[in-house]
């Protein structure tokens, strides 16, 4: 063994002295996987050397290394390989980073799938370069050089087809295990939500297209369901309450930023939200989402299904709605309104027109609808969205109209066009997001616009419902946020987690309704009260919905708010809260994955 050993040792200086350049070559492809791993964490906002655990930086390195191992048994040479593996590296690193700019959060699985969402509005963004691009850049420039530097391969550089066959057989075997079995709910291992970086961007992203598909509750079964179904049979309608016209307005990134005592605005941009009294219900509500994801809250207002029990950060417009699935526009419809969704910006967001069919709405309109609009900044303004619902209801006999606006869209650089500066914010505000009063006063012209929507039902005729809420808060700066809490966001309690998820709702009416105050509730919710303020039946799935919102109000991806007033996690939940998330979880699979036909009378109405 040691003759073996020495003659090796011998063998391998010799070949170093006598081929050094194809030594530095190799060195320089191992070094490779960590300068992506720091370059790509740079632009992740990470500190590679203190924000990653060990066991993140070897799961993520396995990645990088196994992508360059691909890559040189493709192409055959070091350099090249390297080269590439790096660019490719860099080229993902950016596009995470300007999501996290623009969204708060990583890059996820979903968004690829979005791509055309994303490339509708890409146009309002600031692409400028920022110190972690620079940073990146720069340590790409270095390592490429170093790459150069290398004296190139005279030839494609082949290995032993058993070292191939092994190197493949090892990446696969770690990809099956990875992906297809339960070696990360083993390992307590889960995507991380609150501050998305802190699993290292390709590690996290690894982790999202792990939990890409929704799993069976494991006490599922087709006769639990028909034992709930017997439970909860549903309620009838109330025609007395039956209003004419019932109007949804979903703002687009409507957040009520007063909810933080550290705001201190020049003037509240909210004057007209915030008195609205008379024959209203409202509160606040708890999205899913922050500073994106707007059609998760379309879908979980609409349907009562959760993202609590989809892989996070997966869109269910694009990959799990399909024809005939229960919906509150199939419910208004069977009712005998006619039933409309308007989003005035382009039909082929969120895979929108697919959707809206396969949740029963007649009739579709998106920006080409609209005559002559009023533009705020790149966007049509609430104004005129809102004078596209006052020509529904004039024309149709009976209207459900569900409307997602646009103007207050992000990015908040798109310059001022047509959009008063009114809002000044204290100067650490003001330096932790330089666009944050645009938000504000765009949230001031929403008010307004409100208030003339509000004006004009109030001397309609017809008994009118209006029900209006925020999808999330803006996607401004996580220093911005800091500065809002007055601590690192990865200090924050659940409540204090959960504010920022917090966005203004109400139901007001033109008739009398019983008033309520500082109510709590979340999307899911929201689609059964809204039924209830119409005098709407309710299916038995809707019934089900109706009394888990007296145990939890609030049911979300980042934590719940119970009829106690606490604001907990998961874990916390007490014995009889987990039973009633575990039948919801039942019913949710049975009405969004398997709707068997017996099942099917608890979800809808005929």
């Amino acid at each position: 063994m040691s003759a073996l050993l020495y003659d090796s040792a011998h063998w391998l200086g010799r070949d170093l002295r006598g081929n050094p350049g194809k030594w530095a070559s190799r060195l320089v492809f191992l070094l490779g996987p960590w300068v992506c791993l720091w370059m790509v964490e740079i632009l992740n906002e990470n500190d590679v050397f203190e924000d990653l655990a060990p066991w993140q930086v070897l799961m993520n390195m396995i990645f990088y290394y196994s992508l360059f191992t691909a890559l040189r048994l493709v192409l055959g040479r070091n350099r090249r390989a390297a080269a590439l593996g790096a660019a490719l590296s860099f080229l993902f690193g950016l596009v995470n980073h300007y999501v996290l700019r623009f969204r708060g959060r990583i890059l996820f699985p979903a968004d690829i799938t979005g791509w055309r969402t994303a490339a509708n509005v890409a146009g309002g963004f600031d692409y400028s370069a920022d110190v972690y691009i620079t940073q990146a850049a720069i340590l790409l420039t270095a390592y490429l050089a170093l790459v150069l530097y290398c004296a190139p391969q005279k030839r494609r550089a082949k290995l032993p087809a058993l070292a191939c066959v092994a190197l493949w057989g090892t990446m696969a075997c770690y990809c099956y295990a990875f992906f297809c079995t339960g070696m990360l709910p083993a390992l307590d291992i889960y995507t991380q939500q609150w501050v998305t970086q802190r699993n290292g961007f390709l590690l996290n992203f690894s982790i999202a297209l792990r939990y890409s598909s929704v799993d069976k509750p494991e006490d599922y079964s087709k006769e639990l369901v028909l034992e709930l179904m017997e439970e909860y049979p549903g309620v009838p309608a109330d025609p007395e309450n039956k209003p004419v016209n019932i109007v949804v307005i979903m703002n687009e990134s409507f957040g009520d930023l007063t909810i933080f005592d550290r705001l201190n605005p020049s003037e509240d941009p909210n004057p007209f939200l915030h008195s609205l009294k008379e024959n209203t219900i409202k509160g606040w509500m708890y999205s899913s989402v922050t500073g994106g994801g707007t059609a998760t809250i379309e879908f979980e207002y609409l349907t009562g299904f959760t993202s609590l029990f989809q892989p996070p950060h997966t869109v269910a417009y694009q990959l799990y709605v399909e024809e005939g699935m229960p919906s509150l526009a199939a419910l208004a419809g069977s009712q005998g309104y006619t039933t409309t969704a308007f989003h005035p910006y382009k039909s082929s967001g969120w895979n929108r027109v697919l959707a809206y069919q396969y949740l029963d709405f007649d009739r579709q309109m998106y920006q080409e609808d609209v005559p002559n609009p009023y533009i705020i900044r790149s966007y049509i303004s609430d104004k005129s969205d809102y004078e596209m619902i006052y020509k529904s209801t004039e024309s149709e006999d009976a209207t459900f109209f569900f409307n997602v606006t646009m103007q207050n869209h992000s990015g908040y650089a798109q310059g001022w066009r047509n959009l008063p500066r009114h809002i000044e914010l204290p100067g650490n505000l003001k330096a932790a997001d330089r666009t944050a009063e645009q938000f504000l006063d765009l949230m001031k012209e929403s008010d307004l616009a409100l208030e003339e929507l509000i004006g004009y039902y109030s001397q309609c005729g017809e008994p009118t419902l209006v029900v209006f809420f925020g999808d999330h808060q803006p996607p401004l700066t996580n220093a911005f946020y800091e500065e809002l809490y007055g601590k690192k966001l990865s200090e924050r309690t659940t409540e204090e987690v959960m504010r920022q998820y917090a966005v203004p709702f109400f139901i007001w009416a033109n008739y009398d309704i019983q008033e309520r105050e500082d109510v709590v509730i979340s999307p899911n919710f929201l689609g059964v009260l809204t039924a209830q303020a119409a005098g709407l039946p309710l299916t038995g799935y809707m019934e089900f919905l109706s009394e888990l919102y007296e145990v939890m109000p609030a049911i979300t991806p980042v934590g719940f708010a119970t009829a106690g007033g606490e604001f907990l996690s998961k874990s916390e939940l007490s014995q009889e809260q987990k039973e009633w998330l575990r039948k919801y979880e039942v019913l949710n699979y049975c009405g969004m994955v398997d709707l068997f036909d017996e099942a099917r009378p608890m979800f809808c109405v005929d």
